[in-house]
Parts: structure tokens; C-alpha cells; sequence
């Protein structure tokens, strides 16, 4: 494939500093190299352009810094669509979990496509719900046409068309949300698969069914990937640890499984934040992660169904 590899150095959008260096720390764990090798074709796109945050101020307390993220995310989708008009598959690296208002609003500009939303939390809060502020949080619901018009408006050009149909939305991992999130997303009736999903009937399981929830009816799959959906043990470098996520042979599992249906069009791997990680091992883990999305198998040609076992006498 042609891959254009994004990178947003943002941490407006969340309430801890740091993770605007995630995008150096993957490209630092040899992200171009190691797709490279997989026989791609990559091209390095840089780093959407983010003003000093210390160069502005929080004007509205429900809508953190969103002067300042606008222009970014307006900025990204341009380039995400670019990009899927030209035949590539965007790899956006963040940042914060805002950038995926951007990434899947311009990829949604081009072609319907599904989300697979593999993150510890729904991202489904608006202005009226949030406890914190934090755009980060809110991307998801604005990407299906919940909360401020500023951003439900960002990937469609118009607040009143959503970009992306709740419908065709599986959440992978989900294990916090907020009270005021949880309502709206049964309003909408996107289906989430949470912890106790994955540990009742396997991450295998779970897959297939989020496969089938993001395929229905589209033309691809978004994958939108936050390192936080990771137990902590596995993965130190978030700004929002919360334990009892994915093992990391479970999040193999998930990636290898959404790369092998051959439906992602497009994938964000965000929330990477080396203040807090030890020796870039989270940065190392995302790239490898991404990696397994992208058709890395340590034995390719895997049976789908296992043989019967052998009489033995």
C-alpha cells in the first residue's frame, strides 16, 4: 500500500501536557523502517502545524483550548482526504484523541466508512456532559453529530449532516464512562463491547462481531486506536491509565484481525505521552501494534479454522 504517515504533535485537547511528543516517539521506534520491510510504500507527510500552547488561553471552560484545535483538525482532515483521494491509507499518529475528529472527518468526506474505536473510553461527551472540558473526549460524539456545531461541522462541512452513522460504530475495550456520555450513546445506538464483553466471550469473538457492526453498509473501516486501552502494565506512557484493559496478546489479536478482513481503509494511533512512559516502551508497543494492523504475522498463512486432532494408534 501507499501509506502517508500523519503525525499531530497535539495535547490541547486532554488534561495532561506530553503527549504532543508521541508523534516523535513512534516515528523514534522506527514506524518507516518496519512498514517499509512489510513492502509499503511510505511517505512521510510531517507534522500538522500546532501553535505553542502556551501561546493560548482557555476562553470557554466546557470547550477546552477549541480556538486553538480547530484550525489543527481542519488542517488534518484536508490532508487525510488528500491523501484517500490519491489511492493512500492515511496512519495518523498523535496527539491527543481529538485528532480523530480530524482524521475520520476528511476520511469521511471521501468514502462512508465504519469506526472501530478501540479505547478504554467512549470519547461521547459534548459540552453539556463533560466533566473536564477536554476535547478529547468529545470527538467520537461530534464525528456522529452530538455536541457543539464547531465540531460536529469540522468533517462535513454542515453541523446537521454527521459524518460518520452511529450505526456502523463499535467500541472495543470500553471500561469508563461518564454518566452523561453513556446516556447519549444508547441514544444513538452505536454498540460498544466492553471489558466484560472480551473477557465473557474472547477478543476473537469480539472482533468479529465489531467487524461486522463497522462493514454494514460502508465502504471501509476507520480504526481509531488509543494506547490507553492497554492495561497500564503493558503500556506506562497515557495520560488516562485505567486498569484491567487489554493484554497486549489480546490487542495483537484485535489489530491482526481488522488487517486481515482487508476492510481498514485508515487507522489513528493516538494518546502516546513519553513524559510518562518508561524507555518508549508505549511508543515501541504502538508501532508494533500498528504494525499487526497493517500485515505483520509472525506465521501468515495461519489456518482460520483449526484441524481436527490427530488419532494417535
Amino acid at each position: 500500500m501507499q501509506i502517508d504517515v500523519i503525525g499531530v504533535p497535539l495535547d490541547y485537547g486532554a488534561g495532561r501536557r506530553g503527549v504532543d511528543m508521541g508523534p516523535a516517539a513512534v516515528r523514534h521506534a522506527g514506524l518507516f523502517d518496519r512498514l517499509r520491510k512489510l513492502g509499503h510504500d511510505v511517505n512521510d507527510r510531517g507534522n500538522v502545524f500546532v501553535p505553542l500552547r502556551e501561546n493560548v488561553k482557555v476562553a470557554e471552560p466546557t470547550l477546552r483550548f477549541v480556538d486553538a484545535i480547530l484550525p489543527v483538525l481542519a488542517s488534518l482532515s484536508d490532508a487525510v482526504e488528500q491523501s484517500v483521494k490519491s489511492g493512500g491509507f492515511p496512519v495518523v499518529v498523535g496527539g491527543d484523541h481529538s485528532v480523530a475528529l480530524g482524521s475520520i472527518g476528511g476520511h469521511a468526506r471521501v468514502r462512508k466508512v465504519g469506526v472501530v474505536w478501540v479505547d478504554t473510553h467512549g470519547d461521547w461527551n459534548t459540552p453539556e456532559t463533560t466533566p473536564s472540558g477536554n476535547i478529547h473526549g468529545m470527538p467520537m460524539a461530534a464525528l456522529c453529530g452530538y455536541g457543539d456545531p464547531r465540531l460536529t461541522g469540522l468533517g462535513s462541512g454542515d453541523p446537521a449532516v454527521r459524518s460518520i452513522d452511529p450505526r456502523n460504530v463499535a467500541f472495543v475495550g470500553t471500561r469508563d464512562l461518564d454518566a452523561g456520555e453513556r446516556a447519549l450513546m444508547r441514544e444513538a445506538g452505536v454498540t460498544v463491547f466492553s471489558m466484560e464483553s472480551i473477557d465473557r466471550y474472547g477478543i476473537a469473538a469480539v472482533m468479529e462481531a465489531a467487524l461486522a457492526v463497522a462493514t454494514e453498509g460502508t465502504e471501509g473501516i476507520h480504526v481509531s486506536f488509543d494506547m490507553d486501552v492497554l492495561d497500564p502494565q503493558f503500556a506506562p506512557g497515557v495520560g488516562t491509565p485505567v486498569p484491567g484493559g487489554l493484554t497486549v496478546r489480546e490487542a495483537h489479536l484485535a489489530m491482526e484481525m481488522l488487517g486481515s478482513s482487508g476492510k481498514v481503509r485508515g487507522l489513528d494511533v493516538v494518546e502516546v505521552n513519553p513524559i510518562l512512559d518508561q524507555r518508549n516502551l508505549t511508543a515501541e508497543l504502538a508501532v508494533d501494534l500498528a504494525l499487526s494492523c497493517l500485515g505483520l504475522r509472525v506465521w501468515p498463512d495461519a489456518p482460520a479454522v483449526l484441524p481436527a486432532r490427530a488419532r494417535v494408534g
